[in-house]
């Protein structure tokens, strides 16, 4: 069942899904839809789920779960990454792939494979302060308090 994100206990878990491209605005209104309706209909063990997303820059997709409420299960969360990936197919995109790395270069929103963005900060094209975006956060508190943060802040720290 849909809850607004803001009314889920900070304790709920997320998962943090980034596009490697930017969606455009008719995509992401098409994503909010989806959403909606996968959301509404999101249950584990037959039980609906009190479960919420965002959708950040044109590029970010965030499921969450107040587990308080009704655990995610293994074929729950197997249902969420099944949408993900129908997402994938139908825009084109990878969403899945966890060895990128998405960072602010000013008010746009960059996007680098992992070794690109290594490359960067042994060139000094990127920082410690450096706005990055962390997607291992676990709970809304964490994402929160350290889902954009400078890269001296994070697991990105260690290229620096």
């Amino acid at each position: 069942m849909y809850v607004p994100f803001e009314n889920l206990p900070e304790e709920s878990r997320i998962w943090i899904y980034q596009s490697n491209r930017k969606f455009t605005d008719e995509e992401f209104a098409e994503i909010e839809k989806d959403l909606q309706v996968f959301v509404e209909n999101w249950a584990a063990h037959g039980t609906g789920l009190e479960a919420s997303f965002q959708l950040k820059y044109n590029r970010f997709i965030i499921l969450a779960v107040n587990q308080e409420a009704q655990a995610a299960t293994g074929c729950s969360i197997d249902s969420s990454v099944a949408f993900i990936q129908s997402l994938e197919k139908k825009y084109e995109v990878d969403l899945l792939d966890k060895m990128n790395v998405t960072f602010k270069l000013g008010e746009h929103v960059a996007h680098k494979p992992l070794i690109d963005f290594k490359k960067m900060a042994k060139d000094k094209a990127v920082t410690g302060n450096t706005i990055v975006f962390n997607n291992l956060v676990n709970n809304i508190a964490e994402y929160n308090e350290s889902w954009e943060v400078p890269a001296r802040d994070s697991w990105h720290s260690r290229f620096f």
